[in-house]
C-alpha cells in the first residue's frame, strides 16, 4: 500500500514522499507543518476569491468622476453627495471635522498675523494708546472685550507711522501679536493629529519671491502680485486615515494610550481656541488690520474654509459642527480619492431595478495640471462625470502657469473631455461652480470685459455672465462632442449652498439614473 502510494517512477511523489528513516515525532512535526502551510495555502485562496468576488460586485457599481480644476469645489460636492444622499452615514463622520475647522480658523488667524508682523516690522516703534501693553483691554462696561471702533482706530492720536498714507500700528496690535501666540502650537498640534503635511513655500510667503510647489493650487491675480499668493497650504494624502483616526478619538474606540495622548491634545486645543477668542474677533473686526488686508489683496473670505465671521461661534468649548460647517471646511487631499457611496435615500425608486440606483463609487481628483495624468486610467470604465468650473476666476490665472487664466483652463479641461472618444458613451453633468463669490466680485466692481473681451457690452452682471458662460460650455459640448445628440446637463451653482445644492444633486441623480436605466432597457 506504501508502494503504491509514492510510486518510485513518479518524480512529484517522489518529492513528496516522507525522508527515510522518520521517527514518530519527525513525522508528527512534519504532518504539523504541512497542515499549517495548507491553512496558509487556503487563507490565500480565499481572500484571492473574495477580491475577485469584490471585483465583479465593483464592475457593476455606478462610476461617477468629479472632475475639474484644483479649488473648483470637488469635495464640496462631494460632502453635498453625502449629506443629501447618505445622511446616517454623514451623521456619523461630522464630529471628526470639528478638529479640520478649527485648524482652518486658527490658519486663517495665524496668516493675518504673519502679515500683521512684516508690516509692524516696517514701520516705527509703536507706542502705547491708552492702555499698558500687559494690561488687557476692556469695554467701559469692564467685559474682557476690545471695542475695534475705539481702541485701535487709523486715526489715532497715537500712531506708529509719520507716512500719512502708511498703516499706523499702536501697541495693541502688539498685544493682539503676543496673547495670539499660544495659537501656534494649536495649529501644529491639530495638523499632527490630522496628519497633515505643507506644500513647500519660500519662507517670505506674502512679501517676498515665493516659489509655489508643483501641486499648488490656487490663484494670483492679472498684476502677478506676490502679495496675493496665500501661505503653502496643508493636505493628507489619504482622505479616511485621519478621519478614522479622530472619529475613534471622539468616539472613545481608539487604543487606550493613543486616544488618550489624541484627546488631550484635541481639549487643549480647543481650551486654547475658547481662551483666544475675544483676541481674534478683536483682530479680525480692526480697522487698521483690514486695511491692510485690502492693500495686500488678500481676499480670506472668498478662500476655501473661510470662517473668521464665525469665530464667536465656533471659538467655545462646546463647539459641535452643523453640516453647513463641513460642507464649508477644507482640507486639500493628494491622489486620487474613492468614496463608496452608499444611497440611504434611493431616487427614481419604481425605475430602479437593480444595484446602480444605490451603490455609487465616486472619485475625487486632484485638479492640478501635475495630477491631471491620473484621471485617465479613470476614463475607461466610468458612468459619468460631474465637471466643476469655477466661474468666479473670470480674472485670475492659475498658480502653476501665470499665462493661462483660470477660466480659459476650464474650457479647455472641458474640450478635452468632451471630445474624448473614451468617454463618447459617458454622461456629462457640468457645474457653473461659485456662483455666489462671482456675484461678491461683480457687485465690487470688477469690469468683466476687461478680462473676458467675448463678454462685449453686456450688463456687468453676475447672472448675465453665468448665462453667457453657460452657453459658451453648451456650445463646446455640441461641436465637440462624437455623438451628435449628446445630451447636455449644465447648473449654476453654489456648492457651499447645502440646500441648494441638494435639490441640483437630487435632480442630477435622478437624471443619471434614467438615462442609465434607458440604456440598459429598463424604461
Amino acid at each position: 500500500m506504501q508502494a503504491s502510494r509514492y510510486d518510485p517512477d513518479d518524480p512529484l511523489a517522489a518529492a513528496l514522499a516522507p525522508p527515510p528513516g522518520e521517527s514518530a515525532e519527525e513525522r508528527a512535526a512534519r504532518v504539523r507543518r504541512e497542515e499549517e502551510a495548507k491553512r496558509v495555502n487556503d487563507e490565500i485562496d480565499e481572500r484571492l476569491r473574495e477580491e475577485r468576488a469584490a471585483w465583479k460586485r465593483h464592475r457593476s457599481d455606478f462610476k461617477l468622476l468629479l472632475l475639474g480644476q484644483s479649488e473648483s469645489g470637488k469635495s464640496t460636492t462631494l460632502k453635498n453627495f453625502q449629506l443629501a444622499f447618505a445622511p446616517k452615514a454623514w451623521q456619523a463622520e461630522r464630529a471628526s471635522w470639528r478638529a479640520v475647522i478649527q485648524l482652518n480658523l486658527v490658519r486663517s488667524i495665524n496668516s493675518i498675523l504673519d502679515v500683521l508682523s512684516q508690516e509692524m516690522a516696517s514701520s516705527p516703534s509703536t507706542t502705547s494708546p491708552t492702555t499698558s501693553p500687559f494690561m488687557r483691554p476692556t469695554t467701559s462696561q469692564g467685559t474682557n472685550r476690545f471695542d475695534p471702533s475705539t481702541s485701535i482706530s487709523p486715526t489715532d492720536g497715537s500712531s506708529t507711522s509719520s507716512d500719512p498714507d502708511g498703516l499706523q500700528f499702536t501697541n495693541t496690535h502688539a498685544l493682539l501679536k503676543l496673547r495670539l501666540v499660544p495659537l501656534r502650537r494649536v495649529e501644529a498640534d491639530l495638523k499632527q493629529l490630522i496628519g497633515a503635511a505643507t506644500d513647500e513655500l519660500a519662507p517670505d510667503t506674502f512679501g517676498g519671491p515665493a516659489q509655489a510647489a508643483d501641486d499648488a493650487n490656487g490663484a494670483v491675480l492679472y498684476d502677478g502680485s506676490p502679495a496675493r499668493r496665500r501661505p503653502a497650504e496643508f493636505y493628507v494624502r489619504s482622505n479616511h486615515s485621519w478621519r478614522e483616526a479622530l472619529r475613534s478619538t471622539y468616539q472613545g474606540a481608539a487604543s487606550e494610550r493613543a486616544a488618550a495622548v489624541h484627546e488631550s491634545k484635541l481639549e487643549d486645543a480647543t481650551e486654547i481656541i475658547a481662551s483666544c477668542a475675544v483676541d481674534m474677533e478683536a483682530l479680525w473686526a480692526d480697522a487698521v488690520v483690514r486695511e491692510m488686508l485690502r492693500r495686500r489683496r488678500m481676499r480670506l473670505e472668498q478662500a476655501p474654509g473661510f470662517f473668521l465671521d464665525d469665530i464667536a461661534r465656533i471659538a467655545t468649548r462646546t463647539y459641535e459642527p452643523s453640516d453647513k460647517d463641513v460642507v464649508r471646511a477644507r482640507l486639500r487631499t493628494l491622489g486620487v480619492q474613492e468614496h463608496k457611496l452608499v444611497m440611504e435615500r434611493s431616487g427614481v425608486s419604481a425605475l430602479a431595478t437593480n444595484d446602480v440606483s444605490r451603490d455609487w463609487m465616486i472619485y475625487d481628483v486632484g485638479g492640478s495640471r501635475t495630477s491631471r495624468a491620473a484621471w485617465f486610467p479613470y476614463f475607461d470604465d466610468a458612468s459619468a462625470i460631474l465637471f466643476l468650473a469655477p466661474i468666479s476666476c473670470f480674472d485670475e490665472l492659475l498658480q502653476e502657469d501665470r499665462r493661462v487664466n483660470r477660466l480659459e483652463d476650464s474650457f479647455l479641461l472641458w474640450k478635452a473631455i468632451v471630445q474624448s472618444k473614451l468617454l463618447a458613451n459617458c454622461i456629462l453633468v457640468l457645474f457653473l461652480n461659485k456662483f455666489d463669490l462671482l456675484e461678491k466680485k461683480i457687485l465690487s466692481g470688477v469690469p468683466v470685459r476687461k478680462y473676458l473681451p467675448s463678454f462685449g457690452d453686456r450688463q456687468n452682471d453676475a447672472k448675465v455672465l453665468a448665462h453667457y458662460l453657460q452657453q459658451k460650455f453648451k456650445d463646446q459640448h455640441r461641436e465637440y462632442s462624437p455623438q451628435p445628440r449628446r445630451p447636455f446637463y449644465g447648473y449654476i451653482t453654489t456648492a457651499i449652498d447645502t440646500k441648494e445644492t441638494t435639490a441640483t444633486l437630487a435632480a442630477v441623480r435622478d437624471g443619471i439614473l434614467r438615462h442609465n436605466l434607458r440604456k440598459a432597457d429598463f424604461v
